[in-house]
């Protein structure tokens, strides 16, 4: 806070080097505010009361406020100065109206004219000031009230490492599938929160899973060079009977381990061990895949910086999509058109038009200045992109040239999700945090934070092997 401080002042001088009159009575104006109020005197009646936060951090908090304190009444008095300086410049121009009447009758038009501008310049001056000091402001201003509150519901064990993605199947009967680090993707019944299946064919960690959109089929990316296409049959258990509020017997759920797949062994859940299709032209890690519009085809993305796309039916090798300069991080397709997108650690995500089967077209954007973790479609024509820079950017199809809506954030931003219905973005970062936003770049609510990591992954990084 202080090195913002600092910066926001030099900056604020570069902006104004011809105010240095007015430094010096600004300087003048904090000094008598400093000796009507003696310093340490908020401080004194803050520590007089009682808290439960450490001494150090209420310290600190102290400072803080001490400073944004400082800095809202720099900015009070810089607008008292400007609205001085405003008022003196339309009452000269009204007096210099007065003067001209019944002079020339064509200067005092074009004097009149002229004044009419300037004082139009002038209140729009006024009124941009005005709106940027209350947006400062309703920024500090509590928003809760607003937001959504999240609580969490149901909670799937049984994975022995971290999950690097999920998904919901898009037919009968509805589960939830995970992918794991620990070489393994499973399906659970959401109602219930039990494993009704594993799918064990990977040598490798399991890096996405997706699933097709009319079918019961599961696609699954990994660490050992290859992404696999499996069939499945689950049978979702009966929902548990709605437990008795009078009985205090239930069994403590935080003291089963993390390897417990809802109480059952895993000997116990059903088992796929052998895929339908296995796509392997990649020389290094499979990071995503994606199906295609119709499921008939699929895309592929690794770390040996392509993507691959493939006919399901026959696992052929249709195209190498090749043009990034570093190792791909995710991709996605369209959910209604042959599209697909592509983000890299080149700091770009790429554009690709299969709509015309005798071409394909690519577009780059550079709107970020890091790595680029992941982009995805949304239902409407809309992409929304995620980078390590802290920031969320939604684009618009029909015009790419610049974001429709930028989300700043205060950790670097991991694979992020966007509801199908409501046009809600998920936002996992690196600080174990889950925002929600909307795709104005309004903030909804946040997750409530846990013990565990929120994980990303890099080539340096050997889990995702």
């Amino acid at each position: 806070m202080p090195v913002e401080s600092g910066s926001s002042s030099s900056a604020s001088a570069a902006r104004h080097p011809k105010q240095k009159r007015k430094a010096h009575s600004l300087s003048i104006r904090r000094t008598n505010s400093t000796e009507e109020r003696p310093p340490g005197m908020h401080r004194d009646m803050l520590e007089g009361q009682d808290s439960k936060l450490p001494l150090s951090l209420r310290n600190n908090l102290l400072d803080l406020f001490g400073q944004i304190e400082r800095e809202f009444e720099n900015l009070y008095i810089e607008n008292l100065e400007l609205r001085r300086e405003i008022d003196s410049l339309n009452e000269r121009l009204t007096g210099d109206g007065q003067i001209l009447e019944g002079g020339d009758p064509n200067k005092g038009a074009l004097k009149a004219k002229a004044s009419h501008s300037t004082s139009q310049l002038s209140q729009k001056l006024k009124t941009t000031y005005k709106a940027s000091t209350s947006k400062i402001v309703s920024s500090f201003k509590a928003t809760t009230g607003s937001r959504a509150i999240c609580q969490l519901l149901k909670e799937y064990v049984g994975h022995r490492d971290g999950i690097w993605d999920l998904g919901i199947t898009r037919t009968q009967p509805v589960v939830l599938g995970t992918a794991s680090a620990d070489h393994s993707a499973l399906l659970w019944s959401i109602e219930t929160g039990k494993c009704v299946l594993r799918y064990a064919g990977h040598a490798g960690s399991v890096n996405s899973i997706k699933f097709h959109p009319t079918e019961q089929m599961a696609l699954t990316a990994s660490g050992d060079q290859t992404a696999h296409i499996w069939r499945y049959m689950v049978q979702l258990p009966a929902p548990p009977p709605q437990p008795d509020a009078s009985c205090d017997d239930d069994p403590d759920l935080s003291d089963r381990e993390d390897g417990d797949l809802d109480g059952e062994g895993p000997g116990e859940v059903p088992t796929i061990r052998v895929a339908t299709a296995t796509l392997k032209s990649h020389q290094g890690v499979v990071i995503a895949a994606d199906w295609l519009v119709g499921g008939r085809q699929v895309v592929t993305a690794s770390w040996d910086r392509a993507a691959n796309l493939y006919e399901v039916e026959t696992s052929e090798l249709v195209h190498t999509l090749t043009g990034h300069d570093q190792e791909l991080t995710h991709c996605c397709t369209h959910p209604s058109q042959r599209l697909v997108v592509t983000s890299s650690r080149d700091t770009t995500f790429r554009l690709w038009d299969f709509r015309d089967p005798s071409i394909h077209s690519v577009n780059v954007f550079q709107g970020h200045t890091d790595t680029v973790t992941s982009a995805v479609f949304t239902v409407g024509d809309n992409v929304v992109s995620g980078s390590d820079d802290r920031t969320v950017k939604v684009w618009d199809l029909k015009n790419m040239r610049s974001p429709i809506a930028t989300i700043r954030t205060d950790s670097a931003v991991n694979r992020l999700s966007v509801s199908t219905n409501q046009r809600i973005i998920a936002l996992p970062h690196d600080n174990r945090q889950v925002r929600l936003f909307d795709m104005n770049g309004v903030r909804l609510a946040r997750l409530p934070r846990s013990n565990r990591m929120v994980l990303t992954c890099f080539p340096s990084c050997h889990r995702c092997y």
